[in-house]
């Protein structure tokens, strides 16, 4: 891919992955259309991945996608060719091990076809890269920013491909990897909690009929994902130290285990694919707009997998920021001046606290070992899966569609 010494740029984002790979997408008929100069600087080479054939892994990562999310990649233009790979989720199933309340969310209830979908990280990569692609816009992969200077009208990156970029927006979609926050001087909350989850892809023994499960042991949670197939994703969340004996069992005695914790609703675990553990945290930037800057997905927050909501949140960003752009291009402000970012910020405001405050409170709510509290969680679980009203709002907020 190319890389310029010097060049002016309306935008320039920070990061090729999901979330600035769909913000580019996003742009796409400002690009074609206005003439919106864009440059994309991600450090992970991405011609290789193109240019291959897709070829499926049962060891790939995925997302659940909430149906706000497909509807909002359907405006993109990109969901037809991400369905390929999808797999509908019809009913959610919420549980306690150990107690008979339950609540299930279907569909059918809402609707709607799915509750949301899930589908491989590398696919959905794949899909937005290539439309990418088919825009007039500057790509400096791989390559990192080696400088980044505050100017009066955005900002002046210096890159370790020789480039130089001036931008009027930058945005910050690395996931915080990369260190530009701290070096800015953006710091951020963090929460520990303690916990690390364990992520793998298993088969089960029987269709799992579009089935998501969400079961809280006292071990912690443990989240079952549909896949294409028989598959499923595992999430299973562990004490800090506790993953590392099962990240060393064996595949027999690691399903074994998970069986013993999970129980047989999903039927029999017969295939585990490699086992991956990731310290979990509440992390929320304390700034996440500057004149000329904007922080999305995780450098912005990073959420607890528990409610599956944290790639979801960061597309709705980037949806908010491209409207917050196109309002503020129709009273001829500058992309990144504080009237536009400031009108981004409050367009995310209450939803980034409400579903970060759902997210954070699911987890310690259900984290909390109390016999009482215990009998009270699953008189609610119950309670909710006979008010329907109050169970299809909760549905339609999980996906995506009330805000």
């Amino acid at each position: 891919m190319t890389s310029t010494r010097e060049q002016r740029v309306d935008i320039a984002i920070i990061g090729g992955g999901l979330v600035g790979a769909s913000l580019g997408c996003a742009l796409a008929r400002r690009i074609e259309q206005m003439g919106l100069s864009m440059a994309v600087i991600e450090a992970a080479p991405l011609d290789r991945q193109l240019a291959e054939p897709w070829q499926p892994s049962f060891d790939a990562r995925a997302s659940a996608i909430a149906c706000g999310s497909a509807r909002h990649f359907e405006t993109l233009g990109v969901w037809h060719a991400m369905a390929e790979m999808a797999a509908p989720i019809r009913t959610i199933h919420v549980s306690e091990r150990g107690r008979l309340g339950a609540t299930r969310m279907r569909a059918a209830e809402l609707g709607v076809e799915a509750l949301g979908y899930v589908i491989p990280n590398a696919w959905m990569g794949r899909v937005l890269h290539g439309r990418l692609g088919e825009l007039p816009l500057a790509w400096h992969c791989p390559a990192t920013v080696e400088e980044i200077e505050p100017l009066a009208e955005g900002h002046r990156l210096r890159l370790s491909d020789g480039g130089e970029l001036q931008a009027g927006l930058t945005v910050l979609a690395d996931g915080g990897r990369s260190g530009l926050k701290e070096r800015l001087g953006i710091e951020s909350r963090e929460r520990p909690y303690d916990q690390v989850a364990l992520i793998a892809s298993v088969e089960v023994s029987r269709p799992h009929g579009g089935v998501a499960y969400e079961r809280f042991t006292p071990e912690g949670p443990i989240a079952l994902l549909p896949l294409q197939g028989q598959a499923m994703e595992l999430v299973w969340t562990h004490e800090r130290g506790q993953e590392e004996r099962r990240l060393a069992l064996s595949d027999g005695d690691f399903l074994a285990e998970l069986q013993r914790a999970f129980g047989d609703r999903a039927g029999h675990f017969r295939r585990v694919g490699r086992r991956n553990a990731y310290p979990l945290s509440l992390i929320t930037a304390r700034e996440t707009v500057r004149p000329g800057l904007a922080v999305l997905g995780n450098a912005a927050h990073s959420l607890h997998p528990v409610a599956g909501q944290g790639f979801n949140l960061a597309l709705r960003g980037v949806m908010d920021l491209v409207a917050a752009i196109e309002a503020g291009s129709e009273r001829d402000e500058w992309l990144g001046s504080p009237a536009v970012l400031q009108d981004f910020e409050a367009r995310r405001d209450s939803d980034r606290h409400d579903v970060i405050r759902f997210s954070d409170g699911l987890i310690r709510l259900f984290g909390l070992d109390n016999p009482l509290l215990s009998h009270a969680r699953a008189a609610g679980l119950m309670g909710l899966n006979l008010v329907g009203p109050l169970r299809r709002t909760l549905a339609r907020r999980a996906m995506g569609l009330e805000r």
